[in-house]
């Protein structure tokens, strides 16, 4: 059996039940693609889940949903996709029946089914690729829950978090709203600025009450609600993106996990338009796992918490198709360079 790298726990726990160990190199099936992985982001979701059972896994669990890498095989039914290929996604569809994925994107290949990835704009790193997919893909989701229209006001509570960055950008950039506030502490008042927010709240300063203006939209990245509900117009829509809302007009916002989203994304990427967020204390090399979900679980990260560079290994010559074709020649000794 080939072994890889992984980050993996076989108990729920702090981050301390975290380790380096090794982990079967799978083989995709037909649906699949195999995918050397260049960069990963830690998400919330991914601790919460190591903590205690929210979703059913198979032990050991290697943590992580959103990554960016190369094709290095794929399973006889993909079409989208070709070996070489450079893609990023999230890799865990939270909606689909059974068990999320065992196999998470601490690790060095990952399996992934062809449609929750899309093709990594040439314009942005893996690493910046990486720290987007279930960030945006929440943050948009947000917006459809909503009903949002153009030229509507937006407060949005944490706007310097991974979520929140990319809410600021999309109303600005995307959704064309005419006022975008977001709050922040102090330290980040000018860098929320920055992202394309109108006016930003220190929240150590200004309380809501203090708020005189009322919204057409409040998106709550952080579970406030209960509080900050008074900024909102009568009919204005609360959406939270934490379980459970903690007001009764708060509606919680799951989430869509399709490649399709981040393809329609990409002018916005390469324009410069969106941009990725990445927390200054990283990336944080694939050795020190442990210390970077130390720091995101503070709750201060600035943007996304990233992992990168990964331990780059040569694909083993047995992994095989699932239509049993041998990988190309050229792929069997495949080093990918350190970029």
């Amino acid at each position: 059996m080939n072994m890889q790298k992984a980050w993996l726990y076989e108990e729920y726990g702090p981050k301390e039940v975290l380790k380096l160990g090794d982990f079967p190199v799978p083989t995709p099936r037909h649906d699949q693609l195999l995918v050397q992985v260049r960069a990963a982001a830690l998400n919330p979701i991914d601790f919460k889940r190591r903590q205690r059972a929210l979703f059913p896994s198979d032990f050991p669990v290697v943590p992580g949903c959103d990554m960016a890498g190369v094709v290095v095989a794929k399973g006889g039914g993909i079409t989208k996709f070709n070996i070489g290929d450079e893609v990023y996604g999230n890799i865990q569809d939270f909606n689909a029946e059974g068990n999320l994925k065992q196999l998470g994107t601490l690790a060095q290949f990952i399996i992934v089914e062809e449609n929750l990835v899309a093709m990594k704009p040439k314009n942005i790193s893996f690493e910046e690729a990486a720290s987007l997919p279930l960030a945006v893909q929440t943050a948009i989701e947000g917006f459809i829950t909503a009903g949002f229209k153009q030229g509507q006001t937006i407060f949005i509570v944490g706007g310097a978090g991974g979520v929140g960055t990319l809410v600021v950008q999309l109303a600005k950039h995307l959704y064309g709203a005419s006022q975008v506030v977001a709050t922040t502490s102090t330290p980040k008042v000018e860098f929320v600025k920055n992202l394309g927010a109108d006016k930003v709240v220190d929240y150590t300063t200004t309380r809501y009450e203090e708020i005189e203006e009322k919204y057409d939209f409040l998106y709550d990245t952080i579970g406030d609600c209960k509080n900050s509900f008074v900024v909102a117009k009568d009919d204005a829509p609360i959406v939270v993106i934490t379980w459970p809302p903690s007001h009764s007009r708060a509606t919680y916002s799951s989430l869509t996990v399709r490649g399709e989203i981040l393809e329609e994304l990409r002018p916005y990427l390469e324009s410069g338009k969106l941009k990725a967020v990445i927390d200054p204390t990283g990336p944080y090399n694939f050795t020190d796992v442990i210390e970077a979900f130390r720091y995101l679980e503070t709750g201060r990260a600035r943007g996304k918490v990233v992992i990168s560079p990964f331990p780059l290994q040569h694909l083993p010559s047995s992994i095989l198709c699932e239509s049993n074709n041998n990988l190309p020649p050229e792929m069997v000794s495949l080093k990918m360079p350190v970029h």
